[in-house]
């Protein structure tokens, strides 16, 4: 069958198709949608291929409810997954207290802070080095600058940075800070 030809069945049978994907989604709208979307590119692509071996809208039908089913089935097993791993963060002995958890993320936001202030070339190599896990000389090639000059904005963008947090008191101010940096506590 031809994509003109395949187009203009789809768009005949399109709001039957829609009831049926509702039924299949146990009338879920949004469900239907992704559903109906989904058997839409398997036709349009070949994925699906009519046969003639039945009238187009039983065919349509048929490839609705297994791409229903097969949906239902994977977010049945996503689930499942998401609350075994939700288990395993609940009972794991060394899971971080909800406090800490908090602290953490002020850290982060303290360590962006830093970052942000550090001069454009600094900051860039530094994010070039860690974030996007490139050496030194990628590093330079991609700033447009010497091996030497990337090297240099890379270890004065480190120490400047090191100065920063260091100076931060928000830092230790917490059980968890203190572990890390025995030698700042108070």
């Amino acid at each position: 069958m031809e994509i003109d030809e395949l187009r203009a069945q789809l768009e005949q049978h399109h709001a039957s198709s829609f009831g049926w994907a509702m039924g299949c989604c146990r009338r879920d709208a949004s469900e239907a949608e992704d559903v109906l979307h989904n058997v839409y590119v398997k036709v349009l692509e070949g994925k699906a291929r009519f046969s003639g071996a039945s009238s187009f809208k039983t065919w349509l039908f048929a490839v609705i409810r297994k791409t229903a089913s097969d949906q239902r089935r994977r977010n049945l097993l996503r689930s499942v997954i998401v609350l075994r791993a939700a288990e395993r963060g609940v009972n794991s002995p060394g899971a971080e207290r909800p406090d800490e958890s908090a602290y953490r993320g002020e850290v982060q936001t303290i360590f962006q802070h830093a970052l942000r202030r550090l001069s454009s070339r600094q900051r860039e190599a530094l994010e070039l080095v860690f974030y996007h896990e490139l050496n030194i000389q990628e590093a330079a090639a991609v700033m447009g600058v010497s091996l030497g000059s990337a090297r240099t904005h890379y270890e004065r963008g480190k120490k400047r940075l090191r100065e920063m947090l260091e100076e931060s008191e928000e830092l230790y101010e917490s059980e968890w800070g203190r572990k890390k940096n025995p030698a700042t506590v108070r």
